[in-house]
């Protein structure tokens, strides 16, 4: 069985809210000893599976986030300039608001700013107003937000990798036989209620969800493995029960600033791995 985080695994650089590292003590017994070759992540947001997995071919990963996508290219190719950028950083709330304000005019400065609001925020999220801007308020955080050894790991993790911005399809003439797709999209509907989530600037609409239900299909047709995270509510179960693998799990909300008033909710893991089971609920 491969075992999951591995010796070679790292850890994400970004905070992000519905991030999936709660998932991760999960991949031993969802995975298995299933072996799959290229991997593909279309929704990769703080990509703790992907540096969970260190998958030894060559990875695709997108993301509908442009500014994201691009943060992760300039890590990849240039992450001792992000890192002395950030050094001269100052984790207050006045440098905060400055550099908020602030239009990058390189890659460096960008993804050094994204890092840094990233670090420095409310809870690590990252919305934009109507415009298109970026609005997170300042987060008081008192951790380091250089994480050097992070960034130099996610750099050399990031070297076989083919970044993309787009649509979640926009790599799926890469997906062959073998190939392994974690897929963690945008919820449209909140855990066990009727309530909508936004995403960024542009709704994750149940048309979005039917559009990836058939991607899934696409996937399978091309006798690749899929992975698929998303709340647990009967839309969800209607749109995407395949006669695979389905498994609710239990987990804390992280949203909440106030973790006493965090509430545990239950996602769905759908997967055609074989044999994919999960003792007990987290």
């Amino acid at each position: 069985m491969t075992r999951f985080p591995s010796e070679t695994a790292t850890k994400p650089f970004l905070r992000w809210a519905g991030g999936k590292t709660w998932l991760v003590k999960y991949l031993n017994q969802i995975i298995g000893s299933t072996k799959f070759l290229n991997y593909h992540e279309p929704f990769l947001g703080g990509g703790s599976i992907f540096f969970t997995i260190t998958p030894k071919g060559t990875s695709y990963l997108s993301d509908l986030n442009k500014e994201l996508i691009e943060t992760y290219q300039c890590v990849k190719n240039n992450p001792l300039a992000i890192i002395d950028t950030l050094r001269t950083y100052e984790n207050t709330k006045e440098f905060y608001y400055a550099i908020r304000d602030h239009i990058p005019i390189n890659s460096v400065e960008q993804a050094a700013r994204f890092i840094f609001l990233n670090q420095t925020s409310f809870n690590g999220l990252y919305r934009v107003n109507q415009h298109g801007v970026y609005n997170v308020p300042f987060g008081y955080r008192t951790k380091n937000f250089i994480e050097e050894s992070k960034l130099l790991a996610a750099s050399e993790c990031l070297q076989k990798a083919t970044l993309m911005h787009g649509d979640f399809t926009c790599n799926s003439q890469n997906i062959k036989e073998g190939d392994l797709v974690f897929l963690d999209p945008p919820y449209t509907v909140s855990h066990n209620n009727n309530g909508f989530i936004k995403y960024n600037q542009k709704l994750f609409s149940l048309d979005d969800q039917k559009r990836l239900s058939q991607f899934i299909d696409y996937i399978k047709n091309q006798g690749a493995y899929y992975i698929l995270t998303n709340a647990a509510h009967q839309t969800i179960l209607e749109l995407f029960e395949k006669g695979d693998t389905r498994l609710e799990l239990f987990r804390a909300s992280l949203i909440s600033g106030d973790s006493t008033k965090r509430e545990k909710v239950s996602e769905y893991i759908f997967t055609n791995i074989p044999g994919g089971q999960i003792d007990g609920r987290y």
